[in-house]
């Protein structure tokens, strides 16, 4: 088994920072809920789509320290190596916001991954298990070279895209059940059953 993890909206949680992020702005009143999905949709209702996405590179950018791992997240990193088990973090991400104060998010990134040590305390070789690549077509093709047996996603679309590589079992990432009727071949909501997930598949 060698594993595939999207970062942004999988491993991070950032409900909490777009919510303060946003509150810091002026851009939402406190009575919002603090959820990510719930300020987008309201800045959008609103007519604010440059402020939406001058805001996604404000909170990737200088507000990663307000975002969680999603519970359960460090607990299967650590699992993994317990068991010999490759994971591998594939994201498709800009190095630079398209708007707004130009953070680099690949830094920001990798600083956040070793804050929460998911590769254990030493991330001196974090260039060899995270990969985050610049284009949608590039991260299909990193799952390849990596030669991943699964790969976990909160997108529907990316892992019904034409190009996603068969023979790879798409596990799809939904907290929130938005996507009750998308096409991969396992649904969880969280990492706990994840954690389950990756004990059903290798038993003691």
């Amino acid at each position: 088994m060698i594993l595939g993890v999207d970062f942004d909206n999988t491993i991070v949680c950032y409900d909490h920072a777009f919510y303060h992020g946003a509150l810091s702005k002026g851009l939402i009143p406190p009575s919002i809920p603090q959820a990510k999905n719930e300020i987008r949709n309201y800045l959008r209702e609103n007519g604010q789509e440059e402020d939406w996405t001058e805001l996604q590179g404000f909170v990737y950018g200088a507000c990663m320290d307000d975002a969680e791992p999603f519970s359960g997240v460090v607990e299967f990193f650590q699992k993994c190596h317990n068991l010999g088990i490759a994971v591998f973090i594939i994201s498709h991400k800009t190095r630079f916001p398209y708007r707004g104060t130009p953070y680099d998010l690949h830094t920001v990134a990798l600083t956040w991954i070793a804050k929460h040590a998911l590769y254990g305390m030493n991330a001196a070789h974090l260039s060899d298990t995270v990969f985050l690549e610049l284009t949608k077509e590039e991260k299909i093709q990193r799952i390849n070279i990596q030669k991943c047996t699964h790969f976990i996603d909160d997108l529907p679309e990316f892992l019904s895209e034409p190009a996603f590589p068969r023979g790879v079992q798409r596990i799809l990432f939904d907290p929130h059940h938005l996507h009750a009727d998308a096409d991969a071949d396992t649904q969880v909501r969280s990492w706990l059953k994840l954690l389950e997930w990756l004990s059903e598949q290798n038993p003691a």
